[in-house]
């Protein structure tokens, strides 16, 4: 490979990698309004002296809908993480590689 394609590669996997850190960051969001939300239901539903009320029910509904939401956003973000890594190692491969290649080019 030359050195112009392993500079090619090494920037497109670092875009690929921030691209994978910046979803990571956006489900860690989301999961902690998701479990800020899940906390206020809660507390609404102890408001309620009613466990059978409908209105209770109709929280607790949501409860299992929220956290249904929640694990779906686990399952993401621990794929977006396995991303990350390989991509993280094939940066670290393509960089010495774009190392080696300098190295070769430039000696004399």
């Amino acid at each position: 490979m030359g050195l112009i394609n392993a500079t090619i590669r090494v920037g497109m996997l670092a875009s690929q990698k921030m691209d994978l850190e910046y979803k990571i960051l956006l489900i860690t969001q989301a999961q902690m309004n998701l479990s800020q939300s899940v906390q206020d239901l809660m507390q609404v539903g102890t408001d309620y002296t009613d466990p059978e009320s409908p209105a209770a029910k109709m929280l607790k509904q949501r409860e299992a809908k929220l956290q249904q939401v929640e694990k779906r956003l686990i399952m993401l973000m621990n794929q977006y993480k396995t991303r990350l890594e390989m991509v993280s190692q094939e940066l670290e491969s393509a960089m010495k590689m774009r190392d080696n290649n300098i190295k070769a080019t430039f000696s004399y």
